[in-house]
This record gives structure tokens, sequence and C-alpha cells, in this order.
């Protein structure tokens, strides 16, 4: 077989790439262009509210290098998790810039429409059938939790990829999908191994981030042959080592051998990497292990709206009485707003002690300031507002044992003070859902654009 070269032009749709990298990556002659668009680790409030994590500018500036790239050279561009989250109207918005960029540029191809919305009817059903299991440490499910979520989206696997090339795509725009899947989906369709299909494409899906230095506003580029895979950063300044690509192997798994995904396992208990050049990375070994199919469901629900404030402390005797003084403005707050109880929640977090890790910090001593972010959630706008308003005041002007400043404990670097961060969103759907077929909930349909 013939080596088969992809391009991964950044990590995210709208992360950007320099020119002069894009330009490089075409020299090598991609036979595909492939970018991942989204995460969920921008967490609940894109697929909650429908929105997009990354500016439009930003995202059709790249669909314009690609899509111009892609129709010269008359290979694929494929792009999974469309729009950031993947539900619908993140797919309408990448749609709409796509049609956008086409027209201005005057160019016409087959574009391939990939939805990966699940119905809420849908997904109750399986529930009770017995095809819906818990992530991990999550609850399983609930009828509530279903009717309570925007939108729901499920992580396609390679298959609903490959009906749209199977019905001539040039174009391929999905939904919600399995990250190496985006990058896997052409290979296999060629008839190349599947196991070293998706960890290129595990490699892949964060572009240069896998090289050194790393970084996620680059390019990557990817050579699969029969028994092998290579990486090569497509900036020059950047290279690819055995370590940096080992590493991202390991990147978002809970098994350092085992990468779950739609219907299988990436099996990596005999993968082999190898430096081939300075910046070259050869892979082998890579398998896949088949199993029942599955895909992860995700969903978002609206728990209210937010309010933050943010301070700063010097006072070294106000640190060191921060836990008390924290207890004590949670306590007068709650008492102040009791006949609001169970409506919000009040929250602290305290920057240069324990603001990342929380309980999990292991080294808990403050230091010489600390920088605190009060914030308030509420079933509404107002009631957040007011309970946020009352524990800045009441922490302002708390007294604690030798104090000196009576002026106040806080320093606020902006006016107002109080911002309003507007709806508040949490996971509700975190799942797994077995399917009878791989594009059982994912249809695939067909437009010529510009034509």
């Amino acid at each position: 077989m013939k080596q088969l070269t992809l391009l991964s032009p950044t990590a995210i749709l709208g992360y950007g790439f320099p020119d002069s990298s894009f330009e490089r990556g075409i020299s090598f002659g991609p036979d595909v262009i492939a970018v991942d668009a989204g995460s969920s680790d921008p967490g609940p409030y894109y697929l909650g509210s429908g929105k997009c994590f990354v500016s439009r500018v930003a995202v059709k500036r790249d669909l314009t290098y690609l899509l111009r790239a892609a129709r010269t050279l008359r290979v694929p561009l494929v792009i999974g998790s469309a729009g950031g989250s993947g539900a619908k109207p993140h797919l309408e918005w990448c749609h709409d810039i796509i049609m956008e960029v086409a027209k201005e540029e005057g160019i016409s191809f087959r574009l391939a429409v990939i939805s990966a919305d699940v119905q809420h009817s849908y997904l109750k059903d399986a529930m009770w059938d017995g095809r819906v299991k818990s992530l991990g440490p999550v609850p399983d499910l609930s009828e509530a939790d279903i009717s309570e979520s925007t939108y729901l989206a499920a992580q396609m696997g390679i298959e609903p990829f490959l009906k749209a090339l199977d019905g001539g795509a040039d174009v391929i725009l999905a939904g919600r999908s399995y990250d190496p899947a985006v990058f896997a989906a052409f290979p296999v369709w060629k008839g190349y191994n599947k196991g070293l299909a998706l960890h290129l494409g595990k490699i892949l899906e964060c572009a240069a981030i896998a090289a050194l230095p790393g970084s996620g506003s680059d390019c990557m580029m990817g050579f699969l042959e029969e028994d092998c895979f290579m990486v090569e950063p497509a900036n020059t300044k950047r290279r690819a080592t055995v370590e940096s690509v080992a590493a991202h192997t390991l990147y978002e798994k809970s098994d350092p051998y085992l990468l779950p995904g739609p219907g299988g396992d990436l099996d990596l208990y005999k993968t082999e990497f190898e430096q081939v050049t300075d910046r070259r990375v050869a892979v082998k070994g890579s398998s896949f292990r088949e199993r029942p199919y599955t895909v992860k469901v995700e969903g978002t629900k609206k728990v209210g709206f937010r309010v933050i404030t943010i301070a700063g402390a010097r006072d070294p005797r106000f640190i060191e009485h921060l836990d008390e003084i924290i207890a004590g403005v949670e306590e007068r707050t709650i008492g102040n707003f009791q006949w609001e109880k169970g409506k919000f929640n009040l929250m602290f977090h305290i920057y240069g002690k324990n603001g990342v890790l929380g309980e999990q910090e292991p080294h808990p001593n403050a230091g010489h300031e600390v920088g605190i972010v009060i914030e308030a959630v509420a079933k509404t706008q107002e009631l957040a507002e007011a309970v946020l308003g009352f524990a800045r005041s009441t922490m302002l002007h708390y007294g604690f044992p030798g104090r000196l400043a009576t002026a106040g404990n806080l320093a606020f670097p902006y006016s107002p003070s109080d911002f309003k961060v507007g709806e508040a969103y949490v996971f509700s759907v975190h799942h797994l859902l077995s399917l009878t077929s791989p594009d059982e909930i994912f249809p695939v349909t067909f437009e010529e654009v510009g034509s």
C-alpha cells in the first residue's frame, strides 16, 4: 500500500495556524485534510446554551484556508464536532460559515452533513430498554435528567464518515465525534489498518500539541503505511520525539494500554515508538479490539444564573483567618436569605491557597497575597445578584482577630465589582448508549454547494 498523507492543521477549528506551516503542510501533498472542531473541555455551558466557544471570525479564517486548499488539491476535508459541542445549533452555525466561504471563494463541492443529535424520547426508550449505562462515577440516568437537558449529542465513530465518503462527499461536516474518528475514517475507507489509523488519529487530534515545543495552533503531519505510521510537525521549529508522541498517546486516557471508543478499544500493549529523524517518530504495533457498539452521549441542563466578583487580599492576618472568615460569611449569607434556602449556592475560590485543586491541594499554605472569586448561582438572576452582593459586602467588612485596616479587607480591581456571567449549566447526561448499528442515530445528508 502506498503511503497515505494526512494534514491536521490545528487542534480546534478556529485556533488558527501559521501561514508558513500550513503552506509547508500542503507541500507534502496530503491525501486528506482533517480537523477536530470541538471538545467538552470548556464545560457544560456551550452545549447547554447552543453557543460556540470559538469565535466566528476565527473559524471562518481557518475554514477559508482549508476549503481553498482541499478543493485545489481535490482531496476530502473532514470536520468533526462542528461548532464546538456538535449539537444542532453548533452544526448549523458551522454550516452557515462553510456556505459563506464557498460563495465568497467561488468554489463548489459535494457536502455531507452528519447529525449527532439524540432525541429525548429515543434516549428515554433506550434507558428503559437497559441500553444506557453510567460512564465512570456518574449516577444512573433518570427521565428527569433527559427531559431537563437542552441538547443531547452522541459521539459518532468512523462509520457515519465512511457512509459520507461512500456517497462521494468532498467535504464532511459532522456533529459531535469521537476525536480520533475524524482522522481515521478516510484511512480505514482506503483499507488501512484500523488500529494504526485510530492511533494516528489520537495523535493528530490536537495537531502540534504532540510536538516539542507543543502548540494547539500549528500543523501536524501524519504518514500512514501498511504496518506503521509516522508523525512530524509541519513547522520546522518544532519536532516530534518518542517522549512527546508517547505522552500524547496517554492524553485523556484512564488506562495506559486501552483507549475505549465506539465499537471497541484501541489496544496499545504491543505499540512501539521509534525516532526515525530528529523531527519524525514512527509508531507500530497498535491494534483495534472489537466489542459491542456503544457511544458516549452528552447532555447539559440549566441550573440557574451565575454572578461573580473578583477581589484580592494582602493583609496577613486576614489570610491567616481566611477559612473561618469564609465560614462566617457563608453562615451570615445563608441566614440572611433563609426564605430562599435551596434556591442558591454560594462558593469561594481562593487563588494562592487552594483555588485550583481545592481540598486535594498538597501545599495548602497561602502566600503573601490571595485572589478571591466569590460565586453565586441561583434560580433567578435577581436572587444570584442579591446573594453575591450580600456575601461580597459581608466579607469586605468582616471582623477578625487582630484586624487593623477597618476600611475594608478586599481590593477590587474592577468597578462595578460584580459580573453577571449569565445562565449556568451542569452536565446532566454523561452516559454510554448501546446501538444496534453504528450509524443508527447519525443520519447523513448530502448537498451540492456552489453548483
